[in-house]
């Protein structure tokens, strides 16, 4: 079996603009993300899909054909996540007891895969724009959770900082706020005579608790710098990834880029095949 995965920053629920009016971007984004007929949908930015009802969550169900789930967040843009109940069954668990740990909180579903000694975990993750030092921690915690069912899990979102290898972020391109925030701090008397670095440690977080980044892994493989392309502005801040078993699982990645104005972010497509996760090392989680 195969699990075509998006990776979706809405930008405002795409129902508002940036400042905060009306624009329903919607149909721009079920256009989008329909068109790799997903089985699994990550989402960050779900501003107002709670409200009337979680009318726009219901929206989005009946466009998409799949259900959904909100997380609570305490900044109002959290995290959602819709599945295909044809392909992945009714879901086994949705945790967000420890949603308040994250600023844009925090959702982890499961689902029971017939070949899988555990339940696959899925978690859509937005991690704070503001601190590297935060957004680190945010992805240890975000981490563990996702392995609370055991070795198969996916994570993927607006990770909001540099992937952990790869090519600078497009410097010219980056809004100060953002430039602070994503770089190692160096001697403000030296900015002028040096090039940015780039702060990578958040995704080395992910890395150090065994996951994998599916486009780097992939362009490991195949060379291909395509699978490296910016996702936001000036980086590939979105990403995908999954843990050390799902590594042989990745059988292709797809930037998301039309229509172009449905999101000030690219989304991104994964599939996996189920049948070649490695599951000779299975764990419970303690």
């Amino acid at each position: 079996m195969k699990l075509t995965i998006v990776v979706q920053n809405l930008q405002r629920g795409g129902l508002f603009d940036s400042d905060g009016g009306r624009e329903d971007r919607w149909p721009q984004l079920a256009e989008r993300i329909s068109s790799v007929e997903p089985d699994l949908v990550l989402l960050q930015e779900a501003e107002g899909w709670a409200d009337a009802g979680h009318r726009q969550l219901v929206r989005a169900e009946h466009d998409l054909g799949m259900d959904g789930l909100l997380a609570p967040s305490r900044s109002g843009r959290g995290t959602a996540l819709l599945y295909r109940r044809e392909t992945l069954g009714r879901r086994a668990s949705w945790n967000t007891d420890y949603a308040d740990e994250t600023h844009h909180g925090l959702g982890v579903a499961a689902f029971t895969i017939p070949g899988l000694p555990a339940p696959l975990a899925v978690t859509s993750v937005h991690l704070t724009p503001y601190s590297a030092d935060r957004a680190i921690t945010e992805a240890d915690f975000a981490a563990s959770r996702s392995y609370r069912y055991g070795p198969y899990c996916i994570l993927g979102g607006d990770i909001n900082y540099p992937p952990a290898a790869g090519p600078d972020p497009a410097w010219d391109r980056m809004r100060p706020y953002n430039r602070g925030a994503r770089t190692t701090l160096t001697d403000p008397a030296l900015q002028q005579q040096t090039a940015p670095v780039p702060d990578r440690r958040v995704a080395w977080k992910l890395a150090a608790n065994g996951l994998v980044d599916t486009a780097w892994h992939l362009h490991e493989q195949t060379g291909d710098e395509a699978l490296l392309r910016r996702t936001g502005n000036d980086d590939r801040i979105d990403q995908l990834w999954v843990s050390a078993p799902l590594a042989p699982a990745i059988v292709s990645y797809t930037l998301l880029d039309t229509p172009a104005d449905a999101s000030d972010h690219h989304g991104l497509a994964v599939i996996l095949d189920v049948d070649l996760i490695d599951t000779s090392q299975p764990w419970t989680y303690q």
